[in-house]
C-alpha cells in the first residue's frame, strides 16, 4: 500500500484525533476504552475538539456524546490517514487504545502525522526486541536471556541458547495470543509454528521463563521531563499468567522496601530513557530477590482504570494534558500516591458458559472483565474481590485438594490452616498421603477413573465447597479438566495455583474473624486525602 503523505495546514479550531482499540475481543480490553473516553473528556475541558476513531458499537467511546466527532471506521493505517487528511488535526493520540493503534505509530509518523505523546522512535525502541535489549544493557537493568527467530530452526537454536523453560510468543498480537511456555524441543516445534502462523512475516520472540517468580506491574505517567509512578501492582499468581488475567494487589503486600525502591528506580530510569509523554507500563519479575525487566509498553495498560480508581487520580486525563503540553507540575501530580488501604483486582472469566473448557490460566489472556475489592485488611479485600467476581469463598464445609508433586510441600501448610479453621479435607491418594504424613487429617477419595464414589460424585452431590487443584503438567490429564470444569459449572470456587490458594485461605481466615464491611470508593478517597 502506498503511504499517503499528509499536508497539515493550520486550522482555527484545535483538533486532536484519538485512536480507539477497534472491535472488542478477548485481549483487547474495555480498560483501553476507559482511557480513550477520559482523553476525550480531558480535551473537552481544555477547549480542544476531540475526534474519536473506533469501530465498536458496544463501547462508551462510540457514544454520541463522548467526543465531538466520531468516525466509526476500522483502526487501520489507510483509514486513519484518510481521516487525518480530512480533519487536519494538530496531532493523533495512539497510546490509549491498546496495541492496535500503537502498531500504527511508525506508519503515521512516516506519513508526516504528528504523534502526540511519546515519540514514535521511542515507541519503536520499546516494541523492537533487539533495540529494547540493547537499551536495557545501556541502562544497566537486569533482563532475562532472550532472542528472536524467523524459522523453526532458528527458534530451536534460540530456545536452546536461552534455556528451557522459555516463553514463545508472536510479534504484535493482542492479549498474549498464541503465547506459550514450552519445556522441550517437541513443544517448541508445535507452539513456535502456531506463533509464526499468527504473525506471518514477523519474528517469533523467545524469552527465558522464570519459574516461581513474582510478577509486578508498574504504571508511570510522564511529561517528558517529570516522571511519576502511578501505581505498583503485585500479582497474586506467580509469573506465567497473563497480566490481564492475574489477580493483583496495590500497594504490594509481600515485597520488601528495598525491592520496591529498586522497581521504582528502574521504572523512572526507563521513563527518562524513552522520553515518555503520557503513560507507560512496565512488567517486572522478581526471582531470588533479583529484579528483572520483562517488558515495557509505551502506552496505557489494562491496569490504568484500576490504579486510577484505587489512588483517586485520573491518570489518563493527566497523561492527555501532558501530551498537549501541560506539565505534571502544573497539574500538581509530582509524587506517587500510596493508599492506606489495599485494593485487590480480580478478573472475571466466561468459563461457566462453556461446559468442558479447562479453566487453567496461562500466558494467553482469557478474562472478559475485572472487579475491585477494597479494605484495610488484605484478606477481606481479597474476599470482596472474589464476591464481586462471582466466586463466594466458603466459611465452612469440605475442601477437595489435589496438587502436582512440586506443590505438595507448599499445600501442607494451607491444608493445616484450613483444618484449624474447621474445614474437613478430602484429597486424591497421593495428596492425601502427603498431608497425612504431616499430621493433617485427610480423607482419601477416588480419582474419576479409579471407580465410584469419586471426586466428581462428591462435587455433584454438593459435598465439596472449595476445590484446590493445580495442574499435573503442561498437558493436564482428562480427570483434572473434568474436575475443574464441573466445579465451575456447579458454582464451586476452584483454585488452580498455590499462590491463589494462599490468598483464598487468608481471605477465609479474615472473614471468620470479622464481618465484611461496606465503604464507598468516595469514602476511601477521603481517607486517602486525609492521610
Amino acid at each position: 500500500m502506498r503511504l499517503l503523505r499528509v499536508s497539515l495546514a493550520p486550522r482555527p479550531t484545535r483538533k486532536v484525533i484519538i485512536l480507539g482499540g477497534g472491535p472488542n475481543r478477548i485481549g483487547q480490553g474495555i480498560e483501553f476504552d476507559y482511557c480513550c473516553v477520559h482523553a476525550a473528556f480531558a480535551l473537552r475541558e481544555m477547549g480542544i475538539q476531540s475526534i474519536m476513531v473506533n469501530s465498536n458499537p458496544e463501547t462508551v467511546s462510540t457514544d454520541y456524546d463522548t467526543s465531538d466527532t466520531l468516525y466509526f471506521e476500522p483502526v487501520t493505517l489507510e483509514d486513519v490517514l484518510n481521516i487525518v487528511d480530512r480533519e487536519r488535526p494538530e496531532g493523533v493520540i495512539v497510546q490509549f487504545g491498546g496495541q492496535t493503534p500503537l502498531n500504527l505509530a511508525m506508519g503515521l509518523a512516516k506519513a508526516g502525522v504528528p504523534i502526540l505523546g511519546t515519540p514514535a522512535e521511542a515507541v519503536d525502541a520499546a516494541e523492537d526486541r533487539d533495540k529494547f535489549r540493547r537499551l536495557l544493557d545501556e541502562l544497566g537493568l537486569r533482563q532475562t536471556p532472550s532472542g528472536s527467530a524467523m524459522t523453526l530452526e532458528d527458534a530451536r537454536a534460540t530456545a536452546r541458547s536461552v534455556g528451557y523453560p522459555c516463553l514463545v510468543r508472536p510479534s504484535y498480537v493482542l492479549g498474549g495470543r498464541a503465547m506459550e511456555i514450552v519445556y522441550d524441543d517437541e513443544q517448541l516445534k508445535r507452539f513456535a509454528q502456531a506463533a509464526f502462523d499468527v504473525s506471518p512475516g514477523f519474528p517469533v520472540l523467545i524469552d527465558k521463563f522464570l519459574e516461581d517468580a513474582i510478577e509486578v506491574d508498574v504504571d508511570v505517567v510522564g511529561d517528558g521531563g517529570t516522571f511519576v509512578v502511578g501505581g505498583i501492582l503485585e500479582h497474586i499468581e506467580e509469573a506465567g499468567v497473563h497480566s490481564g488475567d492475574s489477580a493483583m494487589v496495590l500497594p504490594p503486600h509481600t515485597l520488601s522496601d528495598e525491592l520496591l525502591e529498586e522497581i521504582r528506580a528502574a521504572s523512572l530510569t526507563l521513563g527518562r530513557a524513552l522520553r515518555v509523554v503520557g503513560l507507560m507500563n512496565i512488567q517486572f519479575a522478581i526471582k531470588d530477590d533479583a529484579v528483572y525487566v520483562l517488558e515495557v509498553n509505551p502506552r496505557a495498560s489494562r491496569t490504568v482504570p484500576f490504579v486510577s480508581k484505587a489512588i483517586g487520580v485520573p491518570l489518563a486525563k493527566l497523561a492527555t494534558r501532558a501530551m498537549l503540553g501541560v506539565s505534571l507540575q502544573d497539574q500538581r501530580f509530582t509524587a506517587e500516591v500510596t493508599p492506606p488501604y489495599l485494593a485487590v483486582k480480580e478478573s472475571v472469566f466466561p468459563f461457566s458458559r462453556f461446559a468442558g473448557v479447562d479453566i487453567l490460566l496461562g500466558p494467553e489472556m482469557k478474562s472478559t472483565g475485572e472487579v475491585m475489592g477494597l479494605d484495610e485488611d488484605f484478606g477481606l479485600a481479597f474476599v470482596k474481590s472474589q464476591v464481586a467476581a462471582g466466586q463466594r469463598l466458603p466459611r465452612q464445609g469440605q475442601v477437595f485438594i489435589s496438587v502436582k508433586n512440586r506443590d505438595k510441600r507448599a499445600v501442607v501448610l494451607l491444608a493445616r490452616e484450613l483444618a484449624e479453621l474447621g474445614f474437613d479435607l478430602v484429597a486424591t491418594q497421593g495428596t492425601a498421603k502427603a498431608l497425612q504424613r504431616h499430621g493433617v487429617p485427610t480423607r482419601p477419595v477416588n480419582k474419576i477413573h479409579e471407580g465410584r464414589p469419586n471426586v466428581l460424585d462428591l462435587l455433584t452431590d454438593g459435598q465439596i465447597h472449595l476445590v484446590i487443584n493445580t495442574p499435573s503438567g503442561r498437558l493436564p490429564r482428562a480427570d483434572e479438566i473434568q474436575i475443574r470444569s464441573a466445579a465451575t459449572l456447579l458454582g464451586i470456587p476452584c483454585i488452580t495455583t498455590v499462590a491463589g490458594a494462599q490468598a483464598s485461605v487468608n481471605g477465609i481466615a479474615a472473614m471468620l474473624k470479622r464481618r465484611l464491611g461496606v465503604k464507598s470508593l468516595q469514602r476511601h478517597h477521603e481517607a486517602l486525602h486525609a492521610a
